[in-house]
């Protein structure tokens, strides 16, 4: 009887432990977006690119996420650090940014330690942001699905307030590059009310954020872009 006693406190302990690790890990993340709208003369706060293995160019559009916190600067008067950071998969320092962006053409493959940390990060309070760069769909579904079993990519109405930040969107996401002739989609992963990733479909967001030389966009077709990644970035911190 007494060893049994001694078990359940043990497993009942270590829940403990782990519940409180988490929400220490919550509360990270919650600092450091105060950091960034409450003091952003006096401490700059980076955003990342996430580092994927499985062969897909997780590096693609190498201006764009610069282009886009300037603009984020510029316009929001958020306090981004211009330069990006870029993390793997299965890092402890994803717990660093509040934001993740990922992007690509291929292929995607989380490992187990990989799925976990994600996952971790992302109900602690983190937030990923994936633009397929065309090619991207069929290998991210099925990786975020380890991430997330139980849920599965809601298209987010166009009233959702993502949309509708400092710049509104009444018809959703821009369309910056045309490939398959199919509009424009968001989709999101929500998990107990909150939104904690958001997937850009046929919609080349991050092309529209590189510089003009890159793809020889219009004036019009890249400010959208950059508007609606401020949309995007200005939620993430706000809600």
């Amino acid at each position: 009887m007494r060893i049994r006693m001694r078990m359940r406190i043990r497993i009942r302990t270590l829940k403990g432990v782990m519940r409180y690790i988490v929400e220490m890990k919550r509360v990270l993340i919650l600092v450091l977006v105060f950091i960034l709208f409450a003091a952003p003369l006096r401490a700059q706060l980076q955003i990342a690119l996430l580092k994927y293995n499985g062969g897909g160019d997780w590096y693609a559009n190498p201006t764009s996420l610069p282009n886009l916190i300037s603009f984020c600067n510029n316009n929001l008067g958020t306090g981004l650090d211009p330069d990006y950071a870029t993390v793997e998969a299965g890092s402890p320092d994803m717990f660093n940014y509040p934001f993740l962006h990922m992007t690509g053409h291929g292929n995607v493959i989380f490992s187990p330690q990989e799925v976990k940390n994600i996952r971790e990060y992302l109900i602690s309070g983190g937030f990923l942001h994936i633009d397929d760069n065309y090619g991207l769909d069929k290998f991210i579904r099925p990786q975020m699905k380890k991430v997330f079993p139980e849920l599965n990519f809601v298209e987010l109405p166009y009233d959702h307030p993502i949309y509708h930040q400092t710049y509104s969107f009444p018809q959703g996401l821009p369309k910056v590059h045309e490939h398959d002739n199919k509009a424009p989609q968001g989709f999101g992963l929500i998990y107990e009310g909150r939104l904690l990733c958001f997937y850009t479909y046929e919609c080349d967001l991050g092309d529209g954020w590189e510089d003009a030389a890159v793809h020889k966009d219009s004036e019009e077709t890249r400010l959208n872009a950059l508007k609606m990644g401020a949309n995007i970035i200005q939620f993430v911190f706000m809600q």
